[in-house]
């Protein structure tokens, strides 16, 4: 049977104690929205920023500015910035450039991304971290759930599980981004994601 991740997190949740502090990475400013909505109702949370998969610099900026300006309007939430290390993303990809979207070389990017939170997570104290990548219909859960967990087990940070895109979070984030003017866009960031919109 399949894992119901929204729940775990639900059981989770009530085993903890309000206001513990939780590094949630966050793949852009849309994404965070319906996800924040829901996590600051129980948690301290700081939104890294880690992305080495978009390519393009103004790309990126552009995506991190938004993600600024949203945690300043709503106040919901610190802000952690990172390096963009898109150097680390392509080393993650040689050999997977062919690979289709949601293969092999998405799976490694999470794992880049979440073993990074993990790792801050880790250096600077927090008891829990997360992924805002749980909201897309097109990421995987069950993969970034999995990695959630390793990379938890093996910095000693509790993974807190997720399905953002249940209970119409998807949905939300969409209302949430019309309400606030955010800048959506329409591929992951890398170039191979881009590379199959066209």
């Amino acid at each position: 049977m399949k894992e119901n991740y929204d729940k775990k997190m639900q059981e989770q949740i009530k085993g903890i104690e309000k206001g513990a502090r939780l590094l949630l990475h966050s793949c852009c400013a849309p994404c965070s929205s319906a996800c924040l909505e829901r996590l600051k109702e129980h948690f301290s949370v700081t939104v890294l920023y880690y992305n080495p998969n978009i390519e393009e610099e103004a790309e990126y900026t552009k995506r991190k500015a938004e993600q600024i300006r949203f945690l300043k309007e709503t106040g919901w939430a610190e802000f952690l910035d990172c390096d963009h290390e898109a150097a680390a993303f392509a080393r993650i990809a040689e050999g997977l450039e062919n690979e289709p979207e949601r293969g092999a070389r998405c799976y490694r990017c999470y794992a880049l991304r979440l073993k990074k939170t993990a790792q801050i997570a880790k250096e600077k104290g927090y008891g829990y971290f997360a992924t805002t990548l749980t909201l897309s219909p097109h990421k995987n859960a069950d993969w970034l759930n999995e990695i959630g967990e390793k990379e938890g087990d093996r910095y000693e940070v509790i993974y807190l599980y997720s399905d953002f895109k249940k209970q119409a979070g998807y949905y939300r984030s969409i209302d949430l981004s019309k309400e606030y003017g955010l800048y959506r866009q329409d591929f992951c960031g890398c170039r191979y994601s881009k590379r199959e919109e066209k």
